[in-house]
């Protein structure tokens, strides 16, 4: 089914209310996808989407514009340039494509990820994170370098915001991403990891720890905690983690961004894994 709307109707108004508008997001369980790569990776992942818009007018759409529309089994609504300019958040410039999606707000009670025996699953946790832009980013880190999961505790960034869904690149369409209210929930998911037989500890990244991250055992399956990006690490994810390690650096910076220390984690569990698996 395909139409073609050339003003700001209420369907319009809607769609230009989850860019910035989060309670409309979650009443709705809708959010925006945008850009080739992230809409790509939610069609390979299934991901429901509930409506294609698209550009009319000139000029012609890509090839691969023309092949999502032609292929998915999905309805369609052309709307004049102007219009996909302003969903597609490029000023001047309208994208071919913006996807109309629902939102998947897994139970993390539900979440069980490895197999007992086999298995040492990672999970990252983001504390309370301030930018969509840096929960995407880590999104995508934990994607890259094979994370089980991304927990965001607190009432921190919405992944189904366009910043961080822009940010993932289609990584938050690859990896399951779950809401937690604090440190209580992700200890009980860790208790359950152990009861299943899946030996895991919480592993926060904290300037003030003692332990460098290099030094410590990531071989068995690791919750690694990134706070807050303005305050750190609280008290109660202090208390709340196994063991607390420290990213050493150099130069003048009193610590890294949230996200890169995601990275430097993430990144220090895959080689020591790959290193101690030769």
């Amino acid at each position: 089914m395909t139409r073609r709307v050339s003003t700001r109707n209420a369907s319009v108004q809607v769609w230009q209310a989850y860019l910035h508008n989060r309670t409309k997001r979650n009443r709705d369980n809708r959010f925006l996808i945008q850009g080739v790569r992230p809409i790509t990776q939610a069609l390979a992942n299934d991901w429901p989407i509930e409506t294609l818009l698209y550009r009319l007018g000139t000029p012609d759409l890509s090839s691969w514009a023309r092949e999502v529309l032609d292929t998915a089994d999905i309805p369609t609504v052309g709307l004049v340039p102007e219009l996909m300019a302003e969903l597609g958040e490029k000023e001047g410039n309208a994208p071919e494509i913006v996807a109309v999606a629902e939102s998947r707000q897994l139970d993390l009670a539900d979440f069980a990820p490895g197999e007992p025996g086999e298995d040492a699953p990672v999970v990252v946790v983001f504390d309370r994170p301030n930018s969509p832009g840096n929960l995407g980013t880590l999104i995508r880190s934990a994607d890259a370098f094979g994370a089980s999961g991304v927990i965001v505790t607190g009432h921190g960034a919405d992944q189904f915001d366009p910043q961080a869904v822009r940010a993932s690149t289609g990584s938050l369409f690859g990896v399951p991403v779950l809401r937690a209210p604090g440190a209580a929930q992700v200890v009980e998911f860790r208790d359950r990891q152990v009861a299943r037989g899946i030996p895991t500890r919480i592993v926060g990244t904290d300037e003030r720890a003692t332990v460098d991250i290099y030094d410590h055992d990531f071989t068995d399956a690791t919750i690694l905690v990134v706070g807050n990006e303005t305050t750190g690490m609280s008290a109660a994810w202090a208390e709340a983690c196994d063991d607390l390690v420290t990213i050493p650096m150099g130069g003048t910076a009193s610590s890294l961004g949230a996200p890169s220390a995601g990275a430097v984690g993430l990144y220090e569990i895959s080689r020591q894994r790959r290193t101690f698996a030769r």
